[in-house]
């Protein structure tokens, strides 16, 4: 009786196994849903930015296609070198209070950006970053950026220095996190909470009149816009795009 319970004990856990290894290889394999849809996740609330495969739910700022960017293998990327016309990535959809995840790589001496609360109206504001705050996506070592503390990577561009030592060398994938949420602002850069600072109180209105946005008087006043990734012509790759409403 006691032989018979052991190998019977042992079959269900060979089944087991090879039931755990069939789903692991369908969920490697099988792409991922269309954009703006919900996750299967556990955590409730997660939004798929980004299919795996194509750019739908996005668009090259002022354009009605997506420029230098493409997509493929559940990474979009920037090709700088190809002929289309350039121009930021936004979001078809927009947001107000968020949390924001994602994976980001940049090619060696590259800069771009994450953008957020970006008004897609390219008459009324020629670029994205005259009317959205940034994260800052860097080659620390190599860019001359890095000659400004507060345009390093991770940090609220120009305005706020991120905790240093967070980012990976080029080439490397990066995570990161930016919530907003009721006027409270957090960035997070490999695990590490890099800024945290307030936004639409008076000290916000302060350090913008001491940065570059002050001559765009828009810049930073909205609570609610799309995301973007900035082009800044160097090749630059985003995947794992996912955001929660709050």
């Amino acid at each position: 009786m006691r032989l018979f319970t052991t190998i019977a004990a042992a079959s269900i856990l060979f089944a087991a196994c090879n039931s755990s290894s069939s789903d692991t290889a369908a969920t490697d394999t099988t792409a991922t849903a269309d954009a703006t849809t919900e996750t299967a996740s556990n955590d409730t609330g997660w939004i798929s930015l980004f299919d795996g495969s194509t750019l739908n739910g996005w668009h090259a700022f002022g354009q009605t296609g997506t420029g230098k960017w493409a997509a493929d293998s559940g990474v979009i990327y920037l090709n700088a070198a190809s002929d289309a016309e350039g121009g930021d990535l936004v979001s078809n959809d927009s947001f107000g209070n968020f949390d924001l995840k994602l994976d980001w790589k940049i090619a060696k001496n590259g800069n771009s950006g994450i953008l957020f609360y970006v008004q897609d109206d390219k008459a009324k504001y020629e670029d994205t970053y005259k009317t959205g705050p940034e994260m800052q996506v860097l080659d620390d070592e190599r860019n001359e950026d890095n000659k400004t503390p507060t345009h390093r990577a991770g940090s609220l561009y120009d305005m706020i220095q991120a905790t240093p030592g967070a980012v990976k060398p080029a080439e490397e994938w990066n995570s990161v996190e930016i919530v907003s949420n009721n006027g409270k602002l957090d960035f997070y850069l490999n695990g590490v909470h890099v800024v945290n600072t307030t936004i639409f109180d008076d000290n916000w209105t302060k350090m913008i009149a001491n940065s570059k946005f002050k001559q765009w008087p828009a810049f930073g006043t909205f609570k609610e816009g799309h995301i973007a990734l900035q082009y800044h012509g160097h090749d630059v790759w985003f995947r794992n795009i996912m955001i929660k409403k709050l």
